[in-house]
């Protein structure tokens, strides 16, 4: 007798080019947060055309089933948005749109999904399965809060007794999975200071309120400062990546913004935060006679992999493709919204290999990103054996 997961092989083997022009398209056609109009139509429509239950979501997103109307309820999640990032490969199936690439990977993440939802649903239609399987196609996972939250809102999490998802991961090879237990990412926030200040001539400071003097006292005090407030071992880490201000070498300006973002990997750090910062802010910039304005976004918790879902996954991964498949990986800075799903069931993220083995190591979030495309049926496979583990 075939078993599903020899199904899931078969058809996952026979989509594998279809499954990669998927890819190509959602990549030279990227859509930044809550705007993935065309990518949610194109699931859908293949849904459509395989026969797989699904509902487009309010805006842009899309939910399919799989599996009998009884039983036990388990959701695997991948994520449609791209990133404001150029595209800077040479490949045919680069970005069309200008400003805007898939340099997280979840072009990846997506056709993955799809081929999971496709293979489930063909061995489904040969023997029931003995769980239903939901599939979360998610927007906006690239803005803080994340769209994971407007899904919960929806109730994407209603009778589900546990999820999954995978992330692109460069820094391992194709074929390879990393796992951890407990936390595997940390919890992000979003940091905005504007301060205003009266200009003046840089022949005369003592005659101003020199905004410029403390946006970088700003820079270098603040990440001090909190080093020494919070427990080392909670990891806080705040990194500026923008600063504007002024137009000329002679002209001390009249406000200013400094934008970064503040992560840890502690739960319990990332809940006092923004009062120490705000606080902080003030202290540092009260020398200089400037007004702050502090604009704190709170991003996400960590992902916290949950024991016994890690343990499926692990499964998952050695039945797809073998015990060696199978790497441990340590926890990321890196913020990911599917925090918000294990934090009301359990489940677990793993880390999908996307390095051709012996190539160069990529980075996310960098317009030269590259995939070893061979990580879409990888995911896939995956992904389709963790709804089954």
């Amino acid at each position: 007798m075939t078993t599903p997961l020899e199904v899931v092989d078969r058809v996952i083997d026979e989509i594998t080019p279809d499954l990669i022009d998927l890819r190509r398209d959602l990549h030279a056609h990227p859509e930044l947060s809550w705007e993935e109009e065309r990518s949610s139509a194109l699931v859908a429509r293949w849904m459509d055309q395989h026969g797989v239950e699904h509902r487009r979501l309010p805006g842009t997103g899309v939910v399919a089933e799989v599996g009998p109307e009884a039983g036990p309820l388990v959701a695997l999640r991948g994520d449609l948005d791209a990133l404001p990032i150029p595209d800077l490969t040479t490949d045919a199936w680069r970005s069309t749109v200008a400003g805007v690439a898939h340099a997280c990977g979840h072009d990846v993440h997506a056709g993955a999904l799809v081929g999971a939802a496709l293979a489930l649903a063909e061995a489904h239609r040969r023997e029931p399965l003995p769980v239903r399987v939901r599939l979360i196609f998610q927007p906006a996972e690239e803005v803080m809060p994340g769209g994971a939250l407007k899904l919960l809102s929806q109730g994407v999490l209603t009778g589900v007794s546990r999820i999954f998802a995978l992330h692109c991961d460069p820094s391992l090879d194709v074929g390879q999975v990393g796992l951890r237990e407990g936390p595997i990412t940390g919890a992000s926030d979003q940091v905005t200071v504007t301060l205003a200040g009266r200009g003046g001539h840089t022949s005369r400071p003592h005659l101003t309120e020199d905004l410029t003097y403390a946006l970088g006292s700003l820079v270098t005090q603040l990440p001090a400062a909190l080093s020494r407030r919070f427990d080392p071992r909670s990891g806080v880490s705040m990194v500026w990546g923008r600063l504007q201000a002024g137009h000329a070498a002679n002209v001390i300006p009249a406000s200013g913004e400094l934008t970064g973002t503040l992560r840890t990997l502690e739960a319990d750090a990332w809940h006092r935060a923004e009062a120490l910062v705000r606080d902080l802010i003030g202290d540092i910039v009260r020398p200089f006679g400037v007004d702050a304005d502090v604009l704190y976004v709170r991003g996400v918790p960590p992902v916290v992999n949950d024991f016994e879902a890690t343990e499926a996954l692990r499964r998952a991964v050695g039945s797809a493709l073998g015990p060696d498949a199978v790497a441990s990986t340590a926890q990321s800075l890196g913020g990911e919204d599917f925090a918000w799903y294990v934090e009301a069931v359990p489940g677990a993220m793993g880390r999908l290999g996307t390095r051709t083995p012996g190539g160069r190591t990529f980075d996310l979030h960098q317009g030269d990103l590259r995939v070893d495309e061979r990580a879409v049926t990888v995911g896939a496979r995956v992904l389709a054996a963790a709804a089954l583990a």
